[in-house]
């Protein structure tokens, strides 16, 4: 793969439909200085999940790996008037530096963080009757990524929106036997995604500065 070109093409795209604006670039600076490791999603992933959630007309969004809220700043700000997002971090320092950069946005009022293993969390939020969900972003550790999957469905409701990152691990998922148990995860919940007929969904292959990946999206029938 050509990845110069990849990048000068994300650059391209992020210029024309995802400059980043003094919020943006603020919780971009903030993650690199407290350390945190760089993986949030594109400009350009972040806008497509801003997009997603509009098209759904989202006012209930979960988001499973918050990070240092980058994703969740493009998520909350295709919320309407009264919307929320509740967002689920394991990493109490990285949860704090989601929290000031949500903050930074204006957006402390629509986003809730909730510190702890979400694999302990989603089971409370079933018995709190938290859902259902409008759309549902995965982002977090990838062995469990189909147990995500399995929450997620519990927290749905028909014509909920269900995303997913990291998918395609530089195209990883083909071995048959990943030794490595990150593509191993993700590829039993890529299986389990295709074979639920519950769910209509696909994966858009991705490449760029984030390299080859790919992400999911489905909708609950």
């Amino acid at each position: 793969m050509n990845e110069t070109i990849f990048g000068q093409v994300d650059d391209y795209i992020n210029n024309l439909f995802s400059p980043a604006d003094e919020a943006l670039q603020h919780a971009v600076s903030s993650i690199a200085s407290s350390g945190i490791p760089q993986i949030s999603v594109s400009a350009g992933q972040g806008k497509l999940l801003h997009i997603l959630a509009k098209l759904s007309g989202a006012r209930k969004i979960l988001e499973i790996g918050t990070l240092g809220g980058y994703s969740t700043i493009w998520l909350a700000r295709a919320l309407p008037a009264g919307g929320k997002l509740l967002t689920l971090e394991l990493d109490p320092a990285h949860a704090a530096v989601a929290q000031k950069n949500i903050n930074y946005a204006g957006l402390d009022g629509k986003v809730e963080i909730r510190t702890g293993n979400a694999l302990e969390t989603l089971p409370l939020l079933e018995k709190e009757n938290a859902g259902p969900f409008d759309l549902i972003f995965i982002d977090a550790d990838k062995e469990p990524y189909a147990t995500y999957l399995e929450w997620a469905l519990k927290l749905s409701r028909p014509g909920t929106v269900i995303i997913a990152d990291n998918v395609i691990r530089e195209g990883k998922v083909l071995e048959e036997h990943p030794a490595d148990p990150l593509v191993e995860g993700v590829s039993r919940f890529n299986k389990a995604l295709a074979a639920n007929t519950t769910l209509t969904g696909t994966i858009i292959q991705t490449v760029g500065e984030k390299n080859h990946d790919g992400i999911a999206i489905a909708i609950v029938n």
